[in-house]
């Protein structure tokens, strides 16, 4: 049964008995229901959990405001408090930027990371927009062409989120894709798990190490042979297994 927590309206489904030990954050344009396997199993391991909906996906609206993982971070952030003291936050890609922050911001309220595939380590390769965009964003800002104009311009060069996202939520992907989350690896010193496939074509396997040589001692690196970008519906038994080792 999907129930309302948080300051914001989210909704989230809960598994097991008792205060929840687990929180559990789902990917760019997805929902809870993606690790819905994963905390039945946990449930079934006598550890009760939550699966949250993101604000603006699954059953939970966008949020009043725009923003990046870091303002999501602050909205979800009142969530830690229905759940047992220290719980696990697992986030898979989108949601693993939010748990990133939310441990780095709130690190006595969060007793271990379990992250996959998540895009921690921003590419300053793929940093700036197409060339023919910008040009068409300039001449938009000048006047010179018009809304509908600049529109078929972002569905000609954006990527396949961008094209799919609207309103708020486009703001908030434009957002979170700029952000980099090296500080907040940095200064984590609780244990954090960063489970990957070995064929994520999404945000590749060196990440997870780069981000474990940042993080340091406290950070292992799981990488599945066989298993893509989506690890909770792809592995959720290795999630489950590496949610066991480090939930309190």
């Amino acid at each position: 049964m999907l129930r309302t927590y948080g300051d914001v309206t989210m909704f989230a489904r809960s598994y097991g008995d008792g205060p929840p030990r687990v929180l559990w954050l789902h990917g760019w344009a997805r929902h809870g229901d993606d690790f819905a396997a994963c905390a039945r199993a946990a449930a079934d391991a006598g550890i009760a959990s939550l699966v949250l909906d993101l604000p603006g996906f699954g059953s939970s609206p966008a949020p009043a405001q725009p923003g990046g993982a870091r303002h999501y971070a602050e909205l979800v952030a009142p969530v830690l408090e229905q759940c047992a003291p220290r719980p696990v936050v697992v986030g898979h890609s989108f949601g693993g930027r939010v748990a990133t922050v939310l441990a780095a911001r709130a690190p006595d309220r969060v007793g271990a990371l379990v992250l996959a595939g998540v895009p921690l380590l921003r590419d300053e390769r793929c940093a700036s927009s197409p060339r023919g965009y910008r040009a068409v964003r300039w001449l938009h800002r000048r006047g010179v062409v018009s809304d509908a104009r600049l529109e078929t311009a972002r569905q000609k060069y954006g990527s396949t989120d961008y094209r799919r996202a609207s309103g708020v939520v486009r703001d908030v992907l434009v957002a979170t894709v700029n952000e980099d989350y090296r500080d907040e690896l940095v200064g984590l010193e609780l244990p954090v798990a960063l489970v990957w496939g070995e064929r994520d074509d999404v945000v590749a396997p060196s990440v997870a190490r780069r981000a474990a040589e940042l993080i340091g001692p406290s950070a292992t690196v799981v990488i599945l042979t066989g298993v893509g970008h989506l690890v909770p519906v792809e592995a959720p038994d290795d999630l489950v297994r590496a949610v066991k080792a480090v939930v309190a």
